[in-house]
């Protein structure tokens, strides 16, 4: 029988394999490197997989002797190699070859999404500072807050506010040269003028160059520090909400602009009062295991329209629905220490919305201040759904006062809690 083939089945990239599964057909694990990234190793699961291949010379020939319904990316990772087989194996599923790095590199997608014609965030993407700073002259952003980050990390890896834009070189350096999470080295740093305004992720499945829209979410993520973009609650939309035509728009232009034609995509903005603003663009499904969220919110996701279409075994819709309030509100430590007080957290399996809840920071573990998604999962996160919208922002209410209970014990022996 013929199998779909995951590169990099990690994250949310391994909840391919059971939804293969269910639809009766067997799935390969195609690695880009024989182990995974540290970072993603305890979501792999190689039982899941009729054959596990570890990229080398002789991939191209065991591809097309598997003959497989589909070859698709499961994380990060994976995208570049998925993309650079594709068109070399089974072109009928390409996308378009000259703009793989745009669906990858963070300077290279807003590149082709600006000569696309769309508004971007100004940036540069240099490794040297020399150029920085040519370029903050040249946009008239002397004393303007910046972003500081790697272009082709994850997870908000690396991401960092320089308030002011005072010392963003002694950043720009830290960054430069450094082994971001995913195992890459920072060979430039992607310097951009801080954009205010509110974050969303449109998901989305593509065939044939058209784009579905899985679901629409807003985002609430904070400073936490010198850090930004910690996560702290991710809410789905209804899809009658009125930004989410103006976002799914946006969205669906920056996928013809980065030039995808099949696969999952995970496209991230952020509405200014300009409008749509491309943070980034994901080549593969929304992480976190958040398909199997949207399943419950929608009775969707892009990895089951994924297996429908390529197997032929149902229609996919070109929006969605939107069945049950869901959110999912993420812990966060803003200090490092060692942790007390994890006895406040026991009610929350029993509040009225309570969905799921993946709790990892114990008593007496010690703790790093949270500064990207990656450090979010170290302390937890709390999933909450119901049919009443009200119930799940009196139970996100709940969670937080649970999470104040908690206190990490700093270094100089002081009690702080994890919200300040």
């Amino acid at each position: 029988m013929r199998p779909a083939v995951i590169v990099d089945p990690y994250t949310s990239g391994a909840l391919f394999a059971p939804a293969f599964h269910q639809a009766g057909i067997p799935v390969v694990a195609l690695l880009s490197s024989p182990a995974p990234p540290e970072v993603y190793a305890a979501s792999f699961r190689p039982e899941d997989y009729a054959e596990i291949i570890v990229h080398s010379g002789q991939t191209q020939r065991r591809l097309r002797e598997l003959d497989p319904v589909c070859l698709l990316p499961g994380c990060e990772s994976g995208v570049e190699l998925a993309d650079t087989l594709t068109a070399e194996v089974f072109p009928e599923w390409a996308n378009v070859p000259e703009l793989t790095p745009a669906r990858r590199h963070k300077g290279a997608m807003a590149e082709a999404v600006a000569l696309a014609g769309l508004p971007i965030i100004p940036q540069v993407c240099t490794a040297d500072p020399d150029e920085v700073t040519a370029w903050i002259a040249k946009y008239g952003l002397a004393g303007k807050d910046l972003v500081v980050k790697p272009p082709k990390s994850a997870g908000t890896d690396g991401v960092t506010k320089v308030a002011g834009g005072h010392g963003w070189r002694e950043v720009f350096d830290a960054r430069l040269g450094q082994r971001n999470r995913l195992g890459l080295v920072n060979d430039q740093v992607l310097v951009q003028q801080h954009a205010v305004g509110t974050e969303y992720v449109v998901d989305l499945f593509s065939h044939g160059g058209d784009h579905t829209v899985a679901d629409v979410c807003r985002y609430g993520k904070v400073d936490n520090g010198r850090h930004m973009a910690v996560y702290e609650s991710l809410a789905w939309l209804a899809p009658d909400d009125p930004v989410v035509p103006v976002l799914t728009e946006h969205a669906k232009h920056v996928l013809d602009a980065v030039g995808l034609r099949y696969g999952t995509a995970h496209v991230e903005l952020i509405l200014t009062d300009h409008g749509p603003r491309l943070v980034e663009v994901g080549i593969r499904p929304h992480g976190g295991g958040h398909p199997r969220y949207c399943r419950v919110a929608t009775g969707d996701s892009q990895v089951d329209r994924a297996v429908r279409h390529f197997t032929g075994q149902g229609e996919v819709p070109e929006g969605y629905a939107l069945r049950k309030h869901m959110r999912v509100v993420f812990l966060m430590s803003r200090t490092a220490g060692v942790v007390r007080g994890t006895d406040s957290l026991a009610a929350i399996p029993e509040l009225a919305s309570h969905h799921e809840s993946v709790i990892t920071v114990r008593a007496g573990d010690r703790i790093e201040v949270t500064d990207d998604l990656f450090a979010t999962f170290d302390v937890g996160f709390v999933v909450l759904a119901h049919d009443d919208p009200e119930q799940v922002l009196a139970d996100e209410a709940a969670v937080r006062k649970a999470e104040a209970g908690l206190e990490v014990i700093g270094d100089r022996g002081c009690g702080r809690s994890t919200v300040e």
